[in-house]
């Protein structure tokens, strides 16, 4: 079983670029989308009636910002578009599909930036997600996957240095995965592929994804029960459209 997660950065702009039909020649069995900024009505039919799929979405209160959406050619048990923290649950950051043997999460996390009370939400949506929602999953199947908007180590950035007080890298936002390690979840890429110089995201000035300097801030997590069942992982750093590239993991589902 193939999943994909891409933070599309607009899915009206990404497809207008013709670059969607692209990643869909891959026939994966989920699609994870982040930050589609769109409503569900105005999401384009190429997303919404593709054959074979069904989409699932939690688009937000507000127009224009956030929303993800699992477009895939499985039948859930559950869906859920809420984990119980606001005004998290108002933008349209979680989608979570239940299956049989399986959890899928595909979460947006807030960046943070700019002013100290977007840490601070950013950083009390972890508190609660690692607190409070993971551990009443603990006895289920969980993969964890989507834009987590935090670069986890030195390797996962090119200028780690010079960005060791930024957003998206300092200690505080750092812990936040290490404390999700100690749930017993993995890294499913780090874990397969110890390289450096394997990015999902580069800021859009100063020909920063030519250069490759780039930060790894998209994840796929798995619960350790799943591990013996991870077959591949991949980044695919040539697929265009967005700030942020694709990533995904095969899996004996």
């Amino acid at each position: 079983m193939k999943i994909i997660s891409w933070n599309v950065n607009g899915v009206r702009s990404v497809i207008s670029k013709n670059e969607l039909p692209k990643l869909l020649k891959s026939k994966a069995d989920f699609y994870c989308f982040q930050e589609l900024k769109s409503q569900e009505k105005d999401i384009p039919s190429e997303l919404s009636n593709l054959k074979g799929y069904q989409l699932y979405l939690n688009c937000g209160e507000r127009k224009g910002y956030s929303g993800v959406g699992i477009l895939t050619n499985q039948q859930p048990i559950t869906i859920e578009t809420k984990i119980g923290f606001n005004p998290f649950d108002k933008e349209g950051r979680f989608l979570l599909l239940e299956f049989k043997n399986y959890i899928l999460i595909n979460l947006y996390v807030i960046n943070g930036g700019q002013k100290k009370e977007k840490l601070e939400y950013k950083l009390n949506f972890y508190n609660h997600l690692l607190k409070k929602y993971l551990p009443k999953l603990k006895h289920k199947n969980i993969i964890l996957i989507g834009d987590f908007n935090i670069a986890h180590q030195e390797i996962d950035l090119a200028r780690p240095k010079e960005n060791k007080n930024s957003i998206m890298f300092t200690p505080e936002e750092r812990k936040q995965i290490d404390k999700l390690l100690t749930l017993d979840f993995i890294d499913t890429f780090r874990h397969l592929n110890k390289e450096g110089h394997n990015y999902t995201w580069w800021p859009y000035f100063a020909n920063a994804r030519i250069r490759n300097l780039g930060w790894r801030i998209d994840y796929c997590f798995i619960s350790k029960p799943l591990l013996p069942k991870l077959q591949t992982v991949f980044i695919i750093p040539n697929q265009l459209g967005s700030d942020h590239c694709p990533i995904g993991i095969s899996i004996n589902l």
